[in-house]
């Protein structure tokens, strides 16, 4: 108890050095970037893994020509066993965006060999394609090439999504494909939250 009590009293008693403030911010400052880069990593991994779960079910529907109506039981039967398995989030609405998240984003390979995701949009012809990442290459005439052979399963890196899990499910709610590209592409410029992207949403700002 003395040896405690001693200690306490130096530690009371003793002044700290002039620029210990500095210290105690540049620590703060730095744990602080941490708990930031950790939480976007995070959230990264999880929406490239919502990805591969929507792709897989598409995928598993593709390959047994499972009809509609049993695709939808099919979705109902999953949601049940992920969530007695992994709790919450793994509803049949969230297994719904996570299989449209998947039909409605492509990653592609951009001329510098790195790999992003992207919405598709609709082209005059009526078909889907990606929508061109807004940057010098492609404002040169370089278009980004939909990936051929999809990437290995399990191997989709997570910084291909710039987005945030919430953007893209709000995202998802944009019928028009070209409003969506759109609104995808001002906010990853803009670095808008998901409350600026709604709001600009609401006030149909395309």
């Amino acid at each position: 108890m003395r040896k405690r009590e001693r200690k306490s009293v130096i530690t009371k008693t003793i002044p700290p050095a002039p620029d210990y403030g500095q210290l105690v911010a540049d620590i703060s400052s730095l744990l602080e970037h941490a708990r930031r880069t950790s939480a976007r990593t995070i959230n990264s991994i999880l929406t490239a893994t919502y990805w591969e779960i929507g792709r897989r079910i598409v995928e598993f529907e593709q390959g047994g020509s499972i009809r509609a109506e049993y695709g939808d039981a099919l979705v109902r039967r999953l949601a049940d066993d992920l969530s007695g398995r992994f709790g919450r989030g793994f509803s049949k609405r969230n297994l719904d965006y996570m299989r449209a998240f998947y039909l409605g984003w492509e990653i592609v390979q951009t001329p510098s060999a790195q790999f992003e995701a992207r919405a598709k949009i609709q082209t005059v012809s009526g078909k889907l394609q990606t929508q061109k990442r807004q940057t010098l290459s492609a404002e040169s005439g370089l278009a980004l090439a939909p990936v051929a052979a999809p990437i290995k399963q399990g191997l989709v890196p997570s910084d291909v999504f710039p987005l945030s899990w919430s953007q893209y499910v709000r995202l998802m709610s944009v019928v028009n494909v070209q409003a969506r590209a759109f609104y995808e592409t001002e906010t990853i410029r803009g670095g808008w939250s998901v409350r600026q992207l709604d709001r600009q949403i609401s006030t149909q700002f395309y």
